[in-house]
């Protein structure tokens, strides 16, 4: 097999999920491109941990660890890295499943050596069958999938979504590891944007970093139906804003909402007009999604205050990881 070798890093923690990290596995097991490994880092949870160590006890090519920072995904994909043995290290969702080529996709952009972090596009699949009538694709980012906006094809970017992404193990070598505090912890409201924080880092540690998405590099992300109301589109919406918030304090204003600034100017009036014009037509969901995203706008925009205000205070941290944070361990 020419091209770099690929770990792939699935972070769980709940049970619940049982039959979706099985699928996720299966997913990468049948790739085209061979990954080296896959490894299932177990956030504090020790029977579900104790229970895939016996579903993969005979499985050389998966290995099974438990999160060894503190609770939360930041952490739990820092465990994956450290451990790896791959050149490249890849994040699956535990609720997704890999396309055959996706692992593919990834080592075609690594021959260029300048590639630091190529990530890939990400399909919601609506647990209830169907995409809610009133549901923007511009807002698909709140349940974790690609949304409208993005440029086609494979081209640069200032970061990469983090659930279908990979990052050469160099990346962190310059810039750390994923910083903690600031992504998911199952327990807690579901804060995010901890990949934009590194990736900024990252174009300031090298700055003739290339990253990149390919949206050929496709993976499958399931929606449960809780996911497909309001009421969390609104929760979601509102963490992001707090998340910027702290990207932004650490970061700058000027790199951590460039990519914001023309969603907000350009792709989200866009849609707005698009969806107005659906109503016009009689088309369903039209006026929802009008009025989706410009709700949206306005609870993204009062987090990203409230967040502004704790940063200020200190209410708000997170901690970067220095260095590097992990090599392979043969």
């Amino acid at each position: 097999m020419s091209g770099p070798g690929i770990s792939v890093v699935i972070c769980v923690y709940t049970e619940d999920r049982w039959e979706d990290i099985l699928a996720a596995v299966s997913s990468v097991r049948a790739q085209s491109y061979p990954a080296r490994e896959t490894l299932l880092v177990v956030d504090h949870n020790p029977a579900l941990r104790a229970r895939l160590e016996g579903s993969y006890r005979e499985e050389e090519q998966v290995r099974v660890l438990p999160n060894s920072g503190p609770r939360g995904l930041s952490a739990g994909r820092n465990t994956g890295i450290a451990a790896s043995r791959g050149e490249v290290i890849a994040f699956l969702d535990d609720d997704a499943v890999a396309e055959r080529e996706w692992l593919r996709r990834f080592a075609e952009a690594y021959a260029d050596p300048r590639v630091l972090a190529v990530g890939g596009r990400t399909e919601p699949v609506w647990a209830s069958g169907r995409r809610p009538v009133w549901f923007p694709e511009e807002f698909d980012w709140v349940v974790g999938c690609t949304y409208r906006g993005l440029p086609p094809g494979r081209v640069r970017v200032r970061n990469v979504l983090g659930g279908n992404a990979s990052f050469r193990r160099t990346a962190f070598e310059a810039a750390g590891g994923f910083a903690t505090g600031i992504g998911r912890d199952g327990g807690h409201r579901p804060l995010g944007c901890e990949e934009t924080e590194l990736c900024i880092r990252l174009a300031r540690a090298r700055p003739d970093a290339v990253l990149l998405v390919d949206d050929r590099a496709v993976i499958h992300h399931r929606v449960p139906r809780p996911r497909e109301r309001f009421a969390y589109f609104r929760s979601r919406a509102y963490a992001e804003g707090l998340s910027k918030a702290l990207v932004a304090r650490s970061v700058g204003a000027a790199r951590g909402l460039e990519s914001e600034r023309r969603y907000a100017t350009r792709v989200l009036p866009a849609g707005v007009v698009r969806a107005l014009r659906d109503a016009l037509l009689g088309r369903p969901g039209g006026a929802g999604r009008a009025g989706a995203i410009v709700a949206g706008v306005l609870t993204a925009a009062g987090g990203f205050a409230v967040g502004s205000v704790r940063a200020r205070r200190g209410s708000y941290a997170f901690a970067k990881t220095g260095g590097r944070a992990g090599g392979p361990h043969e």
